[in-house]
């Protein structure tokens, strides 16, 4: 026998057994434990499923029919020319001989589907019904007029006959015949269908028979249309065989090897689904299991297996050793685990085709069958040496602990250890074992509605005292006659099902029940995860629950499915949450989520399809190990669990992946795909996740992906909270689900917060309720809070009740003073409203409610209010509008809006009454009508002009002017007129009484365009070109003042002023055809006369060429210098220093030194005064070794050089420049105060020489002399100080505040104690104003 697929011989019977020739074999029905057969030897033998001989029954004949009963305990067997009936009992393996108890032949027998009723047919058409329950027989006589060949029981107890004399009759349970039918040759294999394939119906009614061997018959019983008859393709050959299968079609084999199926359905009645030449020669039967999905058929010597979904694939192919015959017969087991064959010669041949899907799993350790008789345990995450073990028996449980394996079979069971094979604990219990469990010590067996817990191995188990109670117990106590339908067992747990709903958690370490669980129906199954602090059940009406035995909470699992074969928890760490639920066709998963806004939810995840014939048994990380038909494990990845890393995804990809990670709570993987995405979207949705999951932390890193600032602010003070339904309460508050919220306060351990959020969100209604239960003391704020509410919106009288309510309130009652006399005034009673707003001592009431009276035009009663109040402006107001002057005029001096004055000054106008109208006009500001008033009415004109110079009144000027005008006095007219902005009157009048110049003065500041440009060409056409220019320059017309400057008019007294204006022209301008134009006048290229240098330098300036005016400046400073103009020549090199400092350009050497000569010689002056005259000798040495350069003042110089030396000491220098002065040139210019001290210098010499102090470099630190610029050790020009000409060192370093120039700070002090003058900028620098600071020798100004 060879085979595919893993299809194992299991047994084989030779002729030996049952005598040559055909077999005919039977196997039991339900359990399929045993098998009948029998062939030539007169004999019917029983074997087991392994092929062992249970039994053997002689008969008188061959034998020719078997039947099982519907639950298998009961074989009955006819034989030729007998009327005996054998019926052999499946328990006590006796046989019992039933004589039909008429001289006529059992032809057949059958056992009904439903009952233990047997029907018998004879050879001369009688019928027998025996019910073997109560051994009972019933005799019909005559069902048929000949041979009863063929019969067949449906699940409604319809009994259907098929006799020799052409005919079918349809009986009922007792014998009496429902319908009868006439055929036109011999039925044969008569069976009903499976089950009605109408939907509309629910009894099956269609019976099947072959005629002939060439047609099938179909009938519906129930039907009014006649029988069908399937006539089919003589190539096929006859019909040897046939099975009903899915109600609705029909698996025919023929005796040419076609194998085909057809359709009964009406519109497709006789339509072949498929078609195949299974065998080449010859077929020999067909046979169906539903059990399996599979249909087989035999012929050639083998047999070819197909899946019912998918005929065209052959699943296996079975060979069978021609010596051992033809093969003729096919019969599956009940579960479709076992197919047997028999062959023409007497060989019996059973294969196993599927092995019993018996498993278990504990943590990640599988065990299953792998054999009928052999369990396998292996490790399905780690590597370990499965543990293999035969067992004596074919088990129909298993349970696995870890160190346990449990077979058993009935009410035994075997435990093997996993360390010990060989070691075997054989128990047997009180009745059939329906569930067997383990855990490390204990072990739990659920029979007959109780359960015995117990040791695995006593006499290995240490019990504390030896307490004999620790050892077993039994459920439930005795007295009680509680049923349990479902068992398991954790580490430390023995939980329990009962039928009357009840969950029951036994703690084995104090051996008593800790938790108890009332569901409202029965409990059928549970499923607990590995520590038992969670078990998901499924009650009598097939809904699933979960229950968390810490919480005491119980979840419903939505969509839940029917027919679960059972529940599996997540052996993966990190999903322990995660469990499948496993029906036939589908895994569906669930995540329990203890912690959310909802509280604890099992949310449904999707499902996943199951192969067919496999059962899950373990899940780890989203793979679900299943075991096969053919005892092998495989792995199912599920469907909600198969999503990949971030890496090589597109934006589809990965939101399908986010979103299985959020439905998984995968929070962290999660994250990492929502980076990759990176959408807005996206954060938004994980964000709401993890607030329904209550995981501030992730909600707070996803609110700062959206930059939600607040959500982040609102969530830190959150992030802390211990109390889950207090942070429930607080998320859906933020969420804006207040009565969730409110709920979920409650429950919290401060359920004032419900209250406190009503009160913020101003739900007064709510929050009185609240108050009420949680805080009466709060009653009365909130009553006084809601009354304000409803006022706001303008439910005046109930608000009006709720303050009247509260007044008593000692604390409370001026704001509900307050709101009676509101509401009583809005609510029609204004009488009682004014009188309590009166009796208040409240300002803001009596506003309050004059506002109110003001909305209802009541302007008396308001006017009244608003002044009791203290609101002048608000009751002038009202008493405008009922013209009550006499009260404005007593308010009108304590009200401050202009407008009421206004109205005031307009009414007493009106009567006449100018004094008090003036005077209301002032306060008014409104100074026109003030003006007019004085001029028109009161004659008052010197205040007008006061006015009107005060308040730059534009009418007012112009009535003044007009006054003025009308008195014959321009100048003053002419004032008015520009204050007024009538500038073309004021233009024309000044022209015409020539008063330009007083115009101009009056004008300038806020003259138009036109006015500039009119008044400038006044001046051009009257001959003042200055003017003229000047006003051009003023209107931005530069080339017209540039050509009027510059043209050949003859300046006389005011020589340069108009080059001044022409050089501001271009500088504004900024235009390269004027700017050409001056230089071209100034370099006298025009009138042949060149201008000053100075002009030249002003030019550079005003069109920045900054480095041409540099040496401009230092022209026009040499001339004043040689001028003995020290002053302006300083100015003007120091002026041009700082403007090429700001714009960053080098300072000139020339420029340079200029500066620091200058400067040098007008610091002699300050140190003199100060007393000295040593600092004085050497700046003036300095000036006169460089005499040259002022010309002017030669002698003055060195006369001065040659006093301060010798005060000084420094005798030689005093004689060098004293010889200098006796030069015949210089000898008559010496003053003759010194001209004789001087001579006596020069006839007495003093070759003497006080030495000159050092000072460190601040470059190198090389010792120089202090007026020394320049360091001849490191060559750096060094800065000199402003104060004393000495050069800086770094100990002493400052600047002046105002020029920024360098100082040493103790000289600096020194001279600004005695002048608080910069020397070098002429600013004003106090003492306290500068400090000694850090050198910066890189940006240091003023080097020599």
């Amino acid at each position: 026998m060879t085979g595919v697929n893993n299809v194992k011989a299991l047994f084989e019977l030779s002729p030996t057994v049952n005598g040559s020739g055909p077999l005919l074999f039977s196997w039991q029905r339900t359990a399929g434990n045993y098998i009948s057969m029998s062939g030539s030897s007169y004999f019917v033998t029983i074997a087991n499923r392994s092929g062992a001989i249970v039994s053997q029954m002689a008969l008188q004949g061959v034998c020719t029919s078997m039947d099982w009963d519907k639950d298998g305990d009961v074989l009955s067997v006819t034989e030729e020319r007998s009327s005996i009936v054998y019926l052999w009992n499946a328990h006590s393996k006796e046989v019992l001989q039933l004589d039909t108890g008429v001289k006529d032949v059992a032809c057949f027998a059958v056992w009904a589907k439903k009952s233990q009723i047997l029907a018998i047919g004879t050879a001369k058409g009688s019928l027998m019904l025996y019910n073997h329950r109560v051994r009972k027989k019933s005799l019909i006589i005559g069902k048929h007029s000949k041979k009863i060949t063929c019969g067949c029981w449906n699940n409604e107890n319809l009994l259907a006959l098929g006799s020799e004399d052409r005919t079918i009759s349809i009986n009922n349970l007792v014998g009496d015949t429902l319908q009868q039918v006439t055929l036109r040759c011999d039925p044969s294999n008569l069976q009903f269908a499976e089950c009605c394939h109408d939907t509309d119906k629910n009894r099956e009614v269609r019976v099947s028979a072959v005629l002939g061997g060439k047609t099938l018959f179909l009938l519906d019983v129930d039907e009014d249309h006649g029988p069908v008859e399937l006539a089919f393709q003589s190539r096929y050959g006859s019909i040897v065989a046939y099975e009903w299968y899915e109600g609705d079609k029909i698996m025919i084999g023929f005796s040419n090897g076609f194998f085909v199926c057809v359709s009964s359905i009406k519109d497709k009645m006789g339509q072949e689904l498929f078609q195949a030449r299974n065998h080449k020669d010859f077929l020999t039967d067909v046979a169906v299991s539903v059990a399996v999905n599979q249909g087989a058929s035999c012929g050639d010597n083998a047999i070819k297996i197909h899946n019912l979904d998918e005929l065209k694939e052959v699943y296996n192919i079975l060979s069978v050793e021609e010596e051992k015959g033809v093969v003729n017969k096919l019969g599956w087991t009940s579960d479709g685990q076992l197919l047997s064959v028999s062959t023409n010669q007497g060989y019996l041949l059973t294969f196993l085709t599927k092995l019993p899907l018996l498993g278990a799993a504990f943590s990640t350790k599988l065990a299953y069958m792998n054999t009928l008789q052999q369990v396998t345990v292996v490790n399905c995450l780690e590597e370990e040496a499965p543990f293999r073990k035969s067992l004596p028996i074919e088990p129909t449980f298993v349970a696995l602990g870890p160190y346990h394996v449990a077979v058993g079979l009935n009410n035994k069971a075997w435990i093997y250890s996993l360390g010990d094979g060989n070691a075997c604990i054989d128990k047997s219990y009180l009745g059939t074992i329906s569930s067997f469990c383990l855990n490390g010590d204990y072990a739990a067996a659920l029979f007959e509605g109780k359960v015995l817990l117990h040791l695995i191995e006593p006499g290995l188990i240490e019990v504390e005292g030896k307490d004999e109670r620790l050892e077993k117990k039994m459920f439930p106590d005795p007295g009680n006659d509680e049923r349990f339908t479902s068992i398991a067992l954790a580490r430390d747990f023995l939980i329990l099902g009962t039928e009357n709903g009840t969950l029951r958690y036994f703690y084995l370490e104090d051996w008593e029940v800790v938790n108890e669980f009332h569901h409202l129906v029965g409990i059928s199954m549970i499923s607990p995860d590995s520590m038992g602090t969670k078990v998901a059940f499924i009650d009598e009406k097939g809904d699933g629950f979960l229950y968390n035995p810490i919480t005491d909470v119980c979840s419903e699992l939505t969509s839940f499915p029917r027919a679960v074969l059972s529940i599996l928890w997540e052996t993966f760490l990190s999903d322990k949450h995660v469990l499948i639920v496993c029906s036939e066709e589908r895994l569906h998963t669930y995540v329990y989520c203890q912690d959310t806004l909802d509280g604890s939810v099992c949310q449904y995840a999707g499902a996943t399809k199951l192969p067919y014939g496999q059962k899950p048994l373990l899940m780890y990380n989203g793979e679900v190990s299943c075991q096969t038909l053919t005892g092998k494990i495989s792995v199912q990845r599920l469907t909600t669990h198969s999503y990949q890393d971030e890496q090589d995804l597109n934006e589809q990809e990965l939101k399908v992946s986010f979103e299985k990670c959020i439905i998984l709570k995968r929070f962290k993987d999660a994250w990492s795909l929502a980076i990759a995405i990176d959408n807005t979207e996206c954060w938004r949705h994980l964000n709401k996740v993890a607030l329904y999951h209550m995981d501030v932390d992730l909600a707070i890193r996803c609110s700062r992906q959206i930059h939600d600032i607040a959500q982040v602010s609102a969530l830190e003070k959150a992030k802390h909270m211990e109390d889950k339904n207090a942070l429930a309460g607080y998320i859906m508050l933020m969420n804006g689900e207040y009565d969730k919220a409110q709920d979920l306060f409650i429950k919290s351990f401060s359920p004032l917060e419900a209250l406190h959020m009503r009160m913020d969100l101003k739900h007064w209604d709510q929050a009185l309720q609240l108050a009420r239960t949680l805080a009466p003391e709060e009653l009365c704020q909130i009553s006084l809070s809601y009354a304000q509410q409803l006022e706001q919106e303008g439910d005046y009288l109930t608000a009006l009740k709720l303050y009247e309510e509260v007044q008593m309130d000692a604390f409370l009652s001026q704001y509900c003073q307050a709101g009676i006399a509101r509401t009583a005034i809005m609510s029609g009673d204004v009488r009682r409203g004014i009188s309590v707003a009166q009796q208040s001592n409240m300002r803001s009431l009596k506003k309050e409610c004059a506002d109110i009276l003001e909305s209802m035009k009541l302007y008396t009663e308001a006017g009244t209010l608003y002044k009791q109040a203290n609101y002048p402006d608000q009751a002038v107001a009202m008493f405008i509008k009922t013209k009550n002057w006499e009260m404005v005029g007593q308010l009108l001096p304590l009200v401050s809006t202009l407008r009421y004055h206004s109205l005031f000054a307009k009414a007493k106008e009106a009567d006449g009454h100018f004094n008090e109208a003036a005077i209301a006009y002032k306060a008014a500001k409104d100074y026109d009508n003030y003006v007019r008033i004085l001029i028109q009415h009161l004659h008052q004109i010197e205040e007008a002009v006061k006015i009107v110079r005060e308040t730059q009144s534009a009418e007012g000027a112009k009535m003044v002017a007009k006054y003025y005008q009308s008195l014959g006095d321009p100048t003053l007219a002419l004032q008015f007129l520009v204050v007024s902005r009538c500038n073309q009157e004021a233009f024309e009048l000044a022209k015409n009484e020539g008063l330009m110049d007083t115009y101009t003065s009056v004008i300038e500041s806020d003259a138009t365009w036109e006015d500039l440009v009119a008044i400038a060409q006044y001046y051009n056409d009257t001959g003042n070109p200055l003017e003229a220019g000047r006003f051009y320059i003023k209107a931005k017309e530069y080339a017209k003042a540039v050509h009027i400057l510059t043209s050949g008019y003859q300046w006389d007294s005011e020589e340069g002023k108009h080059i001044d204006l022409a050089i501001e022209a271009i500088g504004e301008a900024q235009t390269e055809e004027l700017t050409q134009k001056l230089l071209s006048y100034l370099m006298g290229e025009e009138d042949g006369k060149p201008k000053a240098a100075k002009y030249i330098f002003q030019y550079h300036m005003a069109i920045k060429q900054y480095r041409e005016a540099a040496r401009t400046a230092i022209i026009v400073a040499r001339e004043h210098q040689n001028a003995g103009n020290y002053k302006l020549a300083h100015d003007v090199l120091f002026n041009m220093y700082q403007e090429l400092k700001k714009l960053d350009i080098k300072i000139p050497a020339e420029m340079d030194q200029s500066l620091m000569l200058l400067h040098s010689y007008m610091l002699v002056k300050p140190h003199v005064k100060k007393g000295d005259h040593g600092r004085a000798a050497r700046l003036l040495l300095r000036v006169a070794n460089n005499i040259s350069r002022f010309p002017s003042h030669v002698v003055p110089i060195l006369t001065s050089t040659v006093i301060e030396c010798q005060r000084s000491g420094m005798k030689s220098s005093a004689f060098n420049f004293a010889a200098a002065l006796m030069k015949p040139d210089l000898r008559s210019k010496i003053d003759q105060k010194w001209k004789k001290k001087i001579e006596q210098i020069v006839r007495k010499p003093d070759r003497t020489e006080e030495e000159e102090l050092l000072d460190p470099c601040p470059f190198c630190n090389h010792p120089i002399v202090q007026s020394q610029l320049d360091c001849q050790e490191c060559k750096n020009a060094i800065p000199y100080c402003i104060a004393s000409g000495k050069h800086m060192v770094r100990n002493d370093w400052s600047k002046c505040p105002k020029c920024q120039l360098p100082a040493l700070f103790s000289e600096f002090k020194s001279l600004l104690e005695v002048n608080p003058v910069c020397p070098m900028c002429h600013e004003e620098v106090m003492v306290t104003d500068i400090a000694r600071e850090e050198e910066d020798l890189e940006s240091s100004e003023l080097c020599y």
